[in-house]
């Protein structure tokens, strides 16, 4: 897949964005010095497509200060407007889908297939933004302390400057799944992405300007983790961070020194159950999206498969036979199900894992070949049997196409083995009883448990939360929440009797012995309300 080969895409378009990095680098007093490029390299091909900047701490200084002054105005922005230039960017990012799916290919290397799966998550978003923001950041009245004698009212302010730190796995789908309700919640950003995957970012922020968005309100740095992260992260007011969990423990901590805010989409080791009443050919189909889906670079892919025994021969048969039909390819049209790992790098990450464990005594049952004949970097579907449960592979993260397929006796032995691990970040149970999957699913320490699906009807489900348990990390994005985890709420409390204090002209202990009967019998409403919904079947 050269360049030249981009239908949409010329090699002047990727010029046109690094010099927009470049002048943003160089706005004001930053300083990213002529000459310290990083040079991005296409996956497919493992062939430079161009050069970003290097930011240094200046560079990143320089781009919050503009934020924060670019921010006031926007804040008093009302929301609705807020919402709107989001709702209109969705739309350019539809316009502009054939520029931005060349994009994703060049810089990432993914197929075609994915890179589409991908780009439509961002205007599914700037919907639910577009929809819902307004209810969720008005004002809110809460239950009082004295009802009828005071009110209390909650408001929502934006923290200031976000600052996001994306990866470059799907570099679309999470930097906008983090700045875009920080935006609609009156927020300026500061968007690192990886340095692997520039580019898409760089074209983001084009179209948010063609949408409205004031000068100054997102801006993106380039450079490398080590440099621009830490600088970012100790000026701004709130960092949305998508990576590893080794990296996410050291954002945290930083995080924490400055006495600031942050979510953390981290490492995981997905699980997926398949339960003996199990449809073995429908899950198998649905097994291989689960696992593969963009060449198992993606943070909520199933890698650890546990079947029940009376499903396990039937299923194995029929998984090995899916994952088997999957092509390969880097090309710019719909052939290919998986394109190229991103870099050398993560192919030897994959290739040691399954190595190590055929060396400990796993069984190959398809793929476990590197492709160079197809990509520098591609890497086959593979599938592992007798999987060592205290290997790396079993325990950590692969994050390429290798699955180990497992048989426990039942249900309970396949929630346990797939509760056996530090991470919990997404999770599926595959049954012909959908209440008994759904019953299931509630025992699986997961943010995130689908039924009969891998995981797009947790992740498209834009107004329900999504994020980790445990080592998969902090906070969540979508829905409400993922809103509300950028504001700051206020508790405005309002006394129509003035000061609620001891009365003067009541002899102190009539009033305590009044104040403890008043109590006592709203305990009891309390109790007879929640009753009564309960009976009526508004409480459960």
């Amino acid at each position: 897949m050269a360049l030249t080969d981009a239908p949409h895409l010329a090699a002047r378009r990727l010029a046109d964005l690094s010099d927009r990095a470049m002048r943003s680098a160089r706005t004001g007093e930053a300083n990213a010095a002529a000459g310290d490029g990083i040079d991005v390299v296409a996956p497919a091909t493992d062939e430079r497509i161009g050069s970003v900047p290097a930011c240094d701490a200046a560079a990143v200084d320089a781009a919050v200060d503009r934020s924060r002054t670019a921010q006031t105005a926007w804040e008093e922005t009302p929301v609705a407007e807020r919402t709107a230039v989001v709702d209109r960017f969705g739309d350019l990012v539809l316009g502009h889908r054939e520029e931005l799916l060349d994009v994703l290919q060049v810089e990432t290397g993914k197929s075609r297939r994915t890179a589409v799966e991908e780009l439509f998550d961002v205007p599914t978003g700037c919907s639910f933004l577009a929809n819902e923001a307004e209810a969720v950041l008005g004002p809110e009245r809460r239950r009082a302390a004295v009802p009828g004698a005071t009110t209390a009212t909650v408001t929502y302010d934006p923290v200031g400057v976000v600052g996001v730190i994306s990866p470059w796995n799907y570099p679309l789908t999470l930097s906008m799944a983090d700045a875009l309700p920080a935006l609609v919640a009156g927020n300026a950003v500061v968007l690192k992405p990886d340095e692997k995957t520039p580019y898409g970012a760089l074209a983001l922020e084009e179209l948010l300007e063609v949408a409205g968005l004031p000068d100054g309100v997102f801006q993106v740095v380039t450079g490398e983790g080590p440099t621009v992260g830490p600088a970012l992260i100790d000026r701004v007011d709130y960092v949305a961070f998508t990576g590893s969990t080794e990296t996410g423990r050291v954002v945290a901590e930083r995080a924490g020194r400055n006495l600031i805010d942050c979510s953390l989409e981290l490492g995981s080791n997905n699980p997926l159950v398949v339960l003996g009443d199990a449809d073995v050919d429908e899950t198998a189909r649905g097994a291989v999206q689960a696992c593969f889906s963009n060449a198992g670079q993606l943070c909520l892919a199933a890698e650890r498969i546990y079947v029940v025994d009376s499903a396990y021969d039937a299923f194995l048969e029929a998984f090995v036979r899916e994952t088997e039909r999957l092509s390969l390819g880097t090309g710019y049209d719909y052939d290919a199900d998986l394109g190229s790992l991103i870099d050398a790098d993560q192919l030897d990450r994959v290739e040691s894992r399954v190595d190590e464990a055929r060396e400990a005594g796993a069984t190959l049952l398809t793929g476990g070949s590197h492709r160079p004949d197809i990509g520098p970097f591609c890497y086959e579907p593979t599938v592992l049997t007798d999987v060592d449960p205290d290997s790396t592979l079993a325990r950590e993260e692969t994050f390429g196409p290798v699955v180990s397929v497992t048989p426990v006796p039942d249900a309970d032995a396949a929630v346990a083995a797939a509760n056996d691990s530090p991470y919990g970040l997404n999770a599926s149970v595959w049954t012909s009883d959908r209440a008994r999957g759904a019953a299931i699913a509630r025992e699986i320490d997961c943010g995130t448990v689908n039924v009969n699906d891998g995981f797009l009807a947790t992740w498209g489900a834009t107004d329900a939360p999504m994020g980790g348990f445990g080592d998969s990390g902090l906070g969540r994005r979508h829905g409400p929440e993922g809103i509300r985890r950028f504001v700051e709420p206020r508790t405005v409390g309002v006394s129509r009797v003035g000061p609620l204090a001891f009365p003067d002209r009541i002899p102190t202990e009539w009033f305590v012995r009044g104040a403890f009967a008043a109590i006592s019998l709203g305990r009891k409403a309390s109790r007879g309300a929640r009753r009564l919904k309960k009976r009526i079947g508004l409480q459960r």
